[in-house]
């Protein structure tokens, strides 16, 4: 992994789920949406102090976003939603935002 690069995507794992499942909340505040399905998809990382997580989520009827998470060094106690992205497709490159 570079430092500071962004990852190759990969398949959403088991903990990637648990991330997204913390922030849902908070990402349903800030959109002003309730998401039937929210469900990781894939995801690439970033080290910085700390990790960012950039994920694909699929919220159901062919609708996907792009979350961007970091995890300080505390691990899962310390997750925050740095931003996000709406109407992505299933087809679209997760990339920095």
């Amino acid at each position: 992994m570079i430092p500071g690069g962004l990852t190759e995507a990969k398949p959403a794992t088991p903990e990637v789920q648990e991330i997204v499942d913390k922030i849902r909340e908070k990402l349903e505040e800030k959109t002003n949406e309730k998401y039937e399905k929210f469900e990781a998809v894939e995801y690439k990382t970033q080290v910085v102090a700390g990790v960012n997580y950039f994920i694909k989520v699929d919220v159901g009827n062919g609708n996907y976003l792009h979350v961007k998470v970091f995890q300080g060094l505390q691990g899962q106690d310390d997750l925050e939603l740095s931003n996000y992205q709406t109407n992505k497709t299933k087809d679209d490159e997760i990339t920095y935002f």
